[in-house]
C-alpha cells in the first residue's frame, strides 16, 4: 500500500515539468504540469482544429509533440489547416492519421517519444473506448504524458460521452465558441482568447 503524505510532504512535492507557453495563452492557462489531460471542444466550424494546431505549434517550441489526426486524416485540407496555423517543417511535431487506442499506447509509451500528444477527435474512439475506461486504459498507460483531447459539442456540452469524461478529468478546458476560446484552468484564473485564422498575430499578442 502506498505511503500517505504529510502536509509538509504534499506542499513540498516537486511538480515536475511544466508546459511552456507565451503571451495571452500563458496567462490564461497558467503554469500547467506537462501530464494528465486537457480538452478542446466546440461546435463544428468554430476553429477547434485550427486552435489545436496553433497550440501544438506553441508547445512544440519546447517539447516534442505528437498529433493524431484521427478524424480528418493528413490529406490536403488538413495540410492547408496546418499552413494557416503557421506550421512549418522546422516544428517538432510528429503526425499520424487514425491510430487505435492500443496503437497510441504502444507508440507513446516507448522511451524518447513526445511528451505531449494531441488526439483529434474523440468521436472516432466512441466505439472503441468506454468513458469509464478513459483513465484506466489510456491515461494510466501513459502516466508521464500530457494528452490534449479534441471533442465536438452537442447541446452546449462536450460530445460524445467519452469527451464529457475527458472534460471531467481535464486540468485545462478550452471551449471554442464563435471563434473565441474560453479557458478554464486549474493553474490560473482562466481567460477568453480571440481566434482569427487570418490574424493569428492578434491571438498571440504580437504587434
Amino acid at each position: 500500500m502506498p505511503r500517505s503524505l504529510t502536509s509538509r510532504n504534499l506542499l513540498e512535492k516537486h511538480a515536475g515539468r511544466t508546459v511552456q507557453l507565451s503571451g495571452v495563452l500563458a496567462e490564461a492557462v497558467g503554469n500547467a504540469e506537462c501530464r494528465g489531460c486537457w480538452i478542446i471542444y466546440g461546435a463544428e466550424k468554430n476553429g477547434k482544429t485550427w486552435f489545436a494546431l496553433t497550440l501544438a505549434k506553441e508547445i512544440a517550441r519546447f517539447e516534442r509533440v505528437g498529433f493524431v489526426s484521427a478524424e480528418e486524416g493528413l490529406d490536403k485540407s488538413f495540410q492547408d489547416a496546418c499552413l494557416r496555423a503557421g506550421i512549418t517543417a522546422a516544428d517538432k511535431i510528429l503526425w499520424d492519421e487514425y491510430l487505435s487506442i492500443n496503437e497510441i499506447i504502444e507508440k507513446y509509451r516507448r522511451p524518447r517519444t513526445p511528451n505531449v500528444v494531441f488526439i483529434d477527435n474523440l468521436t472516432m474512439y466512441a466505439d472503441e473506448l468506454k468513458p469509464s475506461e478513459l483513465k484506466k486504459k489510456l491515461m494510466d498507460a501513459l502516466p508521464g504524458k500530457l494528452i490534449v483531447f479534441v471533442g465536438h459539442e452537442e447541446r452546449k456540452e462536450a460530445y460524445p460521452a467519452l469527451a464529457r469524461m475527458a472534460k471531467k478529468m481535464a486540468k485545462v478546458i478550452i471551449h471554442i465558441q464563435g471563434l473565441k476560446a474560453f479557458v478554464i484552468s486549474r493553474f490560473s484564473a482562466g481567460g477568453e482568447l480571440s481566434i482569427d485564422e487570418q490574424k493569428s498575430a492578434l491571438f498571440w499578442g504580437e504587434k
